[in-house]
């Protein structure tokens, strides 16, 4: 039987649907990126950054006895990706087909079985997004991309538009060479976040990200944020469309990555409605469910703001008698916004 070595692995990987695989020695990543984020409390609520830091860190404490770190990533970059239509709800681009964690484990699960065949003493451990894994430092160590200005892995061919994984192995394989950063003096990023959430290139701080508020947050949403939400009913791309890399990036995505129509931008009227059985029926199995059904709903409140159509004024007031706080709010905030523009229109 053949030896596990780092080509065949990479092959593995490609042949079981990921479109980038490189390797990397297991040993201790950088606290200092980690470490200035947590100090100065960018994590937010997210407690959970904090509490996993050692873990997060050192890979063997994942896997004793580990030895490389296989990073590896999907595309999801695909056509038909324009702008919702004025008044609707706009989703970042990852979410608007099948949940990718679930498209991501099942590659995983493929390549695991791949790599006992060949070897099958070999353990490993396996993340993707989900596990205590810093898979971007791990993609940048293995050559996949740099991290950018914006704190996204970014390569040269698929620009910032792929998605994560790692497996961890108690194998020696040869590492690639880290990948170079080429954002240069650009920086667009920056620039372009509707809440200035990238105080210096590589730190997000998600107290002021839309994509936190959007998605992690559970409960209401600051009205100083609200009001730079703009058309976001989930996440946010507003650092990654504006990226050269991205603009120039290859159109390369898994199938069961593509957009959904139904995914690709939201009806805020049918959000407004939404009950909690047709949220059940319609999200899961979407990344969109992360969000919980009350979340989906205080956006859909906050994104009918920034839409500023007086019609959805008593989808609105309905929301008012919701048994969450953080719609009771958005709605509030919502019905502000929409009647003081009724009153300062001419007459």
């Amino acid at each position: 039987m053949a030896a596990l070595d780092a080509a065949f692995v990479k092959r593995a990987a490609l042949e079981c649907g990921f479109h980038k695989a490189g390797v990397a020695r297991a040993g201790p990543l950088d606290p200092g990126p980690l470490d200035r984020f947590l100090s100065r409390g960018y994590q937010a609520d997210m407690a959970w950054l904090r509490t996993q830091r050692d873990v997060r860190l050192d890979p063997t404490k994942l896997l004793p006895g580990a030895r490389s770190v296989v990073a590896l990533a999907v595309g999801y970059a695909a056509p038909g990706l324009a702008a919702p239509e004025r008044g609707g709800g706009r989703v970042a681009r990852y979410a608007r087909g099948r949940d990718y964690h679930a498209v991501l484990k099942k590659k995983l699960k493929a390549l695991r079985a791949r790599i006992a065949e060949r070897d099958p003493e070999a353990r490993s451990f396996a993340g993707a997004d989900l596990g205590p894994i810093m898979e971007k430092a791990w993609a940048a160590r293995a050559g996949i991309g740099w991290i950018g200005k914006n704190g996204c892995l970014l390569t040269a061919d698929l620009g910032s538009w792929v998605l994560l994984a790692a497996l961890i192995l108690d194998r020696e394989l040869e590492p690639d060479e880290p990948h170079p950063e080429r954002c240069g003096s650009c920086a667009a990023c920056l620039e372009a976040c509707p809440t200035a959430a990238i105080p210096e290139p590589g730190l997000v701080d998600a107290r002021r990200c839309l994509s936190y508020w959007t998605i992690e947050r559970r409960g209401d949403v600051p009205e100083d944020v609200a009001a730079r939400l703009g058309p976001w009913a989930f996440g946010c791309d507003d650092c990654q469309t504006v990226c050269p890399w991205n603009l120039a990036a290859r159109e390369r995505c898994d199938p069961e990555l593509r957009a959904r129509p139904e995914q690709a931008a939201l009806d805020l009227d049918a959000l407004l409605r939404l009950t909690e059985d047709e949220y059940r029926a319609r999200f899961y199995g979407t990344a969109l469910a992360r969000a919980r059904y009350e979340g989906l709903v205080r956006n859909a409140a906050l994104a009918a703001a920034q839409a500023g159509d007086p019609r959805r004024a008593p989808l609105l007031r309905a929301l008012l008698d919701s048994p969450f706080e953080g719609v009771r709010a958005a709605a509030r905030f919502a019905l502000g916004r929409l009647e003081g523009a009724g009153r300062d229109e001419p007459h």
